[in-house]
């Protein structure tokens, strides 16, 4: 018998795409796809049920629906998706409590994957050069997503000491990029001009969209507790990304990239959010040993190719092509 898989956040695109890469595993016998509203594309073999995991329904669902591994997607990034950043941490927090809620009570969840962010050590100039897993940010986030994933991470891990016959796998990916992917990170990227911090040149690291579904079908199928950083290999300068997308850039004090971030998430152009403004000042890096050594996977792509597929789906705005060499040291 295959595991019966329930997906949250399949309204979203990489939730639905993921949906319906885990429906094609062989080793998976079904795949539940829960959100608030219906997804916008195709679902293949997905059963889609309309509901609010906010809402206490969700338990119902899952023993209705023989679910024994649940895989939590709809820890959401980007307010402007929620309606605003109210409704996004209600979603974030509030949902995440209430399914956590209802796994508790269900006997035959046997697994629970959780899609984290990375985001949750911060950034800062006092940061190591690599995070493990073990380590906890410098300074403790006080509003945004990071603050939201902060606080799911301590209800799962509540969650577990409650369950410990649950088997819980937590994924803190790196900035996740690539064809439809829509987030902060890739918003500021497609920016005509892209503005930096002055005097500062962070480290960046990416996932690819593919290694994201591969990472969470490997973490389904094989039982594999802890927490894990997952990112693909080595790192990008923001400099360097920025030649490799072949548009031009404006350097700027900090002050002024915050008061711009300010200005375009009041458009709505992209949400440059403080979080995002001290990862495009200070950078991060994540230590991947674990995801290798104890989970077992390996990304298909490197940071540099993760982020060279994205570079050549964009159109170069300085009148040259972008430069998507893998090894270019641009």
């Amino acid at each position: 018998m295959g595991r019966v898989v329930l997906v949250t956040g399949v309204s979203r695109d990489l939730g639905r795409r993921f949906a319906r890469y885990a429906a094609a595993d062989p080793g998976i016998d079904r795949v539940v796809g829960v959100d608030l509203v219906p997804p916008r594309g195709d679902i293949g073999e997905v059963s889609f049920v309309r509901a609010d995991i906010r809402n206490p329904v969700i338990g119902k669902i899952l023993g209705k629906e023989d679910v024994d591994t649940v895989v939590h997607m709809s820890v959401i990034a980007t307010p402007g998706y929620a309606g605003g950043r109210g409704s996004m941490k209600e979603l974030n927090v509030i949902g995440t409590m209430q399914l956590l809620a209802a796994c508790q009570q269900a006997p035959g969840v046997r697994n629970l994957v959780v899609k984290s962010s990375s985001v949750v050590y911060g950034a800062t100039n006092r940061d190591p050069a690599m995070f493990t897993e073990d380590m906890h940010p410098k300074q403790l986030p006080r509003s945004g997503f990071a603050k939201d994933v902060y606080e799911v991470e301590g209800y799962v891990r509540s969650f577990a000491r409650r369950r410990p016959d649950v088997r819980v796998t937590m994924l803190r990916g790196a900035n996740v990029i690539g064809r439809h992917v829509e987030s902060p990170i890739t918003s500021y990227f497609r920016l005509p001009v892209i503005p930096h911090v002055l005097g500062y040149d962070p480290r960046l690291q990416f996932l690819h969209r593919d290694d994201l579904f591969g990472v969470l079908r490997h973490a389904v199928l094989h039982d594999v507790p802890g927490t894990f950083n997952v990112a693909g290999d080595g790192v990008l300068l923001l400099s360097q990304a920025i030649r490799r997308l072949g548009r031009p850039w404006v350097p700027m004090p900090a002050v002024g990239v915050g008061l711009l971030g300010s200005a375009l998430r009041k458009a709505r152009v992209t949400d440059f959010s403080p979080e995002q403004l001290g990862y495009l000042t200070y950078g991060r890096g994540l230590d991947t040993t674990r995801m290798r050594a104890e989970l077992g996977f390996e990304p298909a792509y490197t940071t540099a190719e993760a982020f060279d597929e994205f570079a050549g789906l964009l159109e170069p705005r300085d009148g040259h092509s972008p430069d998507v060499k893998a090894g270019s040291a641009s």
